[in-house]
């Protein structure tokens, strides 16, 4: 498993500055740099996407034409959502939903899966699940996994971060307020919200079902204040998200 190649994607540099390495060269692709090296003692290819959705969504869908990866991992951070989670915790998906896609209906916005027809009639199913197999194996991989305690600024008493598991909301927009913190957070059960993790796995599902494995650090609880917060602690996020990912590459 070690020697199968696996892409890391992030969407800022602050992200993959704690996990790319170029020891083996970098190759220019539709104006990206991908960047060949080794994760955890597995051989990768990284890439920098810049942030949202399409972003996202052509990094990956180049990376998996030009190299021959087995798995995608997806590193970086996000803002909270589960009111039992902070900053510096990490939430590794077992499932990842494009909110955002679907149908503004008089009720409200009803989710649909990308590319299916968001319309009466049609499978309103969505979300693209983790295999449990897999998600047992990377639960496996960070048990007992250490951070460093939180400034005092961050969170009282200096508590320690801790690895979640469960499902995180996707869609091309900056969450900067309570009442959608708490949509996302009771409409999807998501934990963390992003900008990039939902259409990767699109991407991933349509080259094979390669798996994707979704590593994010709570840069911020997507609040009114996320726009300070993300800011202020995403050097220390972005140091978390790659602890565990370098703890899980070896074994997606």
């Amino acid at each position: 498993m070690a020697n199968r190649l696996l892409g890391v994607i992030s969407a800022m540099p602050e992200e993959l500055a704690h996990l790319a390495d170029d020891s083996g060269g970098r190759i220019a692709v539709g104006g990206l740099s991908y960047l060949k090296g080794h994760i955890a003692g597995r051989e990768a290819i990284f890439v920098e996407c810049g942030m949202g959705k399409v972003n996202a969504g052509v990094a990956a869908a180049l990376m998996l034409d030009r190299f021959p990866c087995t798995a995608v991992m997806f590193c970086g951070v996000a803002g909270g959502l589960d009111p039992e989670l902070g900053v510096g915790d990490v939430v590794v998906a077992t499932r990842n939903i494009q909110y955002d896609y679907g149908a503004e209906l008089e009720a409200g916005f009803k989710t649909y899966q990308p590319g299916k027809p968001p319309l009466p009639g049609f499978d309103d199913a969505h979300g693209y699940d983790v295999p449990g197999d897999l998600v047992e194996r990377l639960k496996a991989a960070v048990a007992g996994v250490m951070f460093e305690p939180l400034p005092p600024n961050i969170d009282a008493g200096r508590r320690l971060p801790r690895v979640s598991f469960g499902p995180i909301a996707t869609g091309d927009c900056f969450v900067n307020s309570p009442r959608t913190r708490q949509r996302l957070h009771g409409t999807y059960g998501a934990q963390a919200c992003e900008m990039e993790g939902g259409a990767v796995a699109q991407v991933a599902e349509r080259f094979g079902n390669l798996p994707l494995v979704n590593v994010r650090c709570l840069s911020d609880l997507a609040g009114a204040d996320s726009h300070l917060d993300f800011g202020a602690f995403l050097p220390i996020a972005a140091r978390n998200a790659s602890l565990v990912a370098h703890k899980v590459a070896p074994v997606i």
